[in-house]
């Protein structure tokens, strides 16, 4: 089974739901033959490179106090083991921070994983800045990297027009939320839905695959 899940790493509700979606993983049968891809989605294209303080990012989209927001976001990231400090938090474009994940997942898909973790990580909990390449090279190579490489590729133009394809495969699939799972490119579920429910995909989709009749 191939799961692709579509979100962007500056939205509280992906890191969320990546944790739901590992320990419904976890606890699948069938875990071993599972190929995990994260692809990439921007919530704000149009944001800055130079980043801004993600609170006056939140209020100016909801208008109203960025706490008020925060306080049940950081509430139900505890409830998953997951330290958010949100008011730390710094918005900027996401792009150059999917295009690492891009080059992590040609290095291998746990690669690619603790990539992605360390990036959110990066920006919920420590307050780090998506954008910055130094900061970048420091999460690939903490996920098993190497630095030349990490730092040669986020130097070149590399991943780019890749990036940008999957971003545009999102929109042709119609996805305008993430987190988004993909299940053997068929079945969606978007939300950071519970491990139950992730689960009971997971098994249904099994049941049918191993259901279909074998090419002759």
């Amino acid at each position: 089974m191939k799961v692709e899940i579509y979100s962007d790493v500056v939205c509280p509700w992906c890191s969320i739901g990546k944790r739901r979606f590992e320990k419904a993983l976890a606890a699948f049968p069938g875990a071993a033959d599972v190929e995990v891809v994260f692809r990439p989605f921007q919530l704000n294209p149009d944001a800055s490179a130079a980043g801004e303080p993600s609170a006056r990012v939140y209020e100016r989209k909801f208008g109203r106090p960025a706490q008020s927001i925060f306080a049940p976001l950081t509430e139900a990231a505890a409830a998953e083991g997951i330290t958010f400090r949100m008011d730390d938090a710094v918005a900027t474009n996401t792009f150059e921070a999917h295009r690492l994940i891009w080059f992590a997942g040609h290095h291998g898909r746990q690669q690619q994983s603790a990539v992605k973790e360390g990036l959110l990580a990066h920006y919920f909990t420590d307050g780090g800045h998506l954008g910055d390449h130094a900061a970048l090279t420091e999460i690939a190579v903490a996920a098993g990297l190497d630095r030349a490489e990490v730092a040669a590729f986020l130097a070149s133009r590399d991943g780019v027009d890749e990036v940008r394809a999957e971003l545009g495969e999102a929109a042709r699939l119609g996805i305008t939320s993430v987190p988004t799972f993909v299940f053997d490119g068929e079945v969606a579920v978007a939300g950071a839905q519970s491990p139950e429910l992730l689960l009971e995909v997971m098994t249904k989709v099994a049941a049918r695959a191993a259901a279909a009749p074998a090419d002759v």
